[in-house]
């Protein structure tokens, strides 16, 4: 819900907050007051629409997705937009665009004002339809879950079909490939790390003759090293130190042109074109270690192709498996639906009088399998398409679909917000409208305008809208000030005895209601 509303500097209004609570939340003024503005800037302050105020702000009670939408939930999350030069909006002081914050709103808060069809969605009008037929049947719940891990499971095996058959018109092709590929590699036949090692052969190659050559030349040392000693014993010095690194110098010596004259039985040309084969499928694949990976998966891909119609024929057994098992818990859930759909019309026929519509017609059609099954529900209001009726009966619709919904909720629904949908409507239709309303407000936060006493008398919470000279104020009403407002909406300026006696009767008659 909204628990916080705070708009500045908007047309008419300077300042205004509102604490809200849950359930069904009037707005009743004089026309011109500025009911419509503070509607839209509630709805600018998520993204639901455009306004030039300074700033309006929302603090909610939603729980964000944090995984998809990368915003943190706070305590309280505050939805803000803010108009300086531009419009900039935030969600917990972090920025969105206007489109990215209307998507985290909309799945909390819907705006009942256009005509929106997604109540009337297959997938909408089917859940409802199961939740009432699952209410008498646990069947109804274990059956959906079957179908649809068997329909999901059916789909992806008829996916890797459609491979299979896009594999075969071309497997010859693609044999050759993989082969080829394989047989690129093979003829190198390189090991990990095998041109690093030839790297290290090069550059010992090609240092050799400098090195052997400076090593003899240093070697002259030794024909000396009989002097150094004798002059140290002459001295009465330990001569140990000098032995010791004279024959560690030796060692040096003699290790490294062991080392080289190994060299001798290196082919150059070959390690030269060996290292630049190498470098080819370095060059191509990234690495030695990436091109046998590549090797790899080539083998593993050729495998599977001569092992094609295999794999083939057992998917095909899975195949038909599925497409039969999907088939019947398909025709068993549509035989479920069938026996709970009279009720289902009956129910929403009894919301549709009692708004004073016509009777709804619901078809069940098979259609294509998906992940709901092989039914379509289609509604028409006394013959007529929705797309074809009036905008007014098409909101009192939508509020029969959402009331018989609501009644297998066992969750808050969210924010809905309608305009002046009592508007142009008689005493007894307003209060058809109000009943409805109060029993969605048991699962939505609702906020509605109002010019009918009717559903004013059932807000669970009353603000006035109303101007101070040009500026545009808002007044929750305690439940005398309710009686002098209702009453202003049945007599006019001129408040007589009689509306506030009605005023009075309505707002008891409303503690009765659900």
């Amino acid at each position: 819900m909204i628990e916080r509303f705070y708009l500045k500097d908007y047309l008419s209004f300077k300042e205004t907050e509102l604490n809200l609570q849950s359930g069904l939340i009037v707005f009743t003024g004089p026309s011109g007051s500025g009911k419509s503005i503070l509607m839209e800037s509630i709805l600018a302050s998520v993204g639901g629409s455009s306004c030039d105020a300074a700033l309006c702000e929302s603090c909610v009670t939603w729980d964000i997705d944090e995984e998809s939408t990368s915003i943190d939930n706070d305590d309280v999350n505050v939805f803000k937009h803010i108009k300086k030069e531009k419009s900039r909006y935030f969600i917990n002081n972090q920025s969105l665009s206007k489109k990215s914050i209307s998507a985290v709103a909309s799945n909390y808060l819907r705006h009942l004002s256009l005509k929106d069809f997604s109540d009337f969605e297959n997938e909408n009008l089917l859940g409802i339809l199961d939740k009432r037929a699952g209410a008498k049947s646990q069947k109804v719940a274990k059956l959906k879950e079957s179908y649809q891990k068997s329909f999901l499971e059916y789909q992806e095996v008829k996916k890797e079909l459609h491979v299979i058959a896009e594999e075969e018109r071309k497997i010859v092709e693609l044999k050759e490939f993989a082969a080829y590929e394989i047989k690129k590699i093979q003829d190198i036949n390189p090991t990990a790390g095998e041109d690093e090692e030839l790297l290290q052969i090069k550059k010992e190659l090609s240092k050799k003759e400098k090195v052997l050559s400076s090593i003899e030349s240093a070697s002259e040392i030794f024909n000396y090293e009989h002097l150094v000693s004798s002059a140290l014993e002459a001295l009465d010095e330990q001569s140990s130190f000098f032995d010791d690194a004279m024959n560690e110098l030796r060692e040096i010596f003699e290790s490294a042109q062991e080392k080289f004259c190994a060299l001798d039985e290196v082919d150059v040309e070959e390690v030269l074109n060996r290292i630049e084969a190498l470098s080819g499928l370095k060059r191509r694949y990234g690495s030695i270690e990436e091109a046998l990976e590549y090797k790899k998966q080539k083998e593993t891909e050729l495998a599977k192709y001569e092992n094609i119609e295999v794999a083939k024929n057992d998917l095909h057994v899975r195949y038909e498996e599925l497409s039969t098992l999907v088939q019947e818990l398909a025709n068993e859930l549509s035989s479920l639906r069938a026996k709970a759909l009279p009720a289902f019309i009956k129910d929403l026929n009894r919301y549709l009088n009692n708004l004073y519509l016509r009777d709804a017609k619901i078809h069940i059609r098979k259609t294509e399998y998906d992940i709901h099954g092989q039914d379509k529900l289609e509604i028409e209001l006394d013959g007529v398409e929705l797309s074809k009726i009036s905008t007014g009966e098409f909101n009192r619709l939508r509020l029969a679909v959402l009331a018989l919904k609501s009644e297998f909720m066992s969750s808050n629904g969210g924010v809905l917000m309608l305009d002046e949908i009592d508007a142009n409507l008689s005493g007894e239709e307003s209060m058809s409208v109000a009943k409805v309303l109060k029993q969605l407000s048991k699962h939505f936060q609702i906020f509605v305008i109002s010019h009918q006493p009717q559903l004013t008398s059932m807000g669970d919470q009353h603000f006035l809208v109303y101007k101070d000279g040009k500026i545009s104020k808002t007044k929750e009403l305690s439940m005398d000030e309710r009686v002098d407002e209702i009453a202003r909406i049945i007599s006019g300026e001129s408040i007589s005895n009689e509306a506030k006696k009605f005023a009075k009767e309505l707002l008891e008659a409303s503690k009765c209601v659900l």
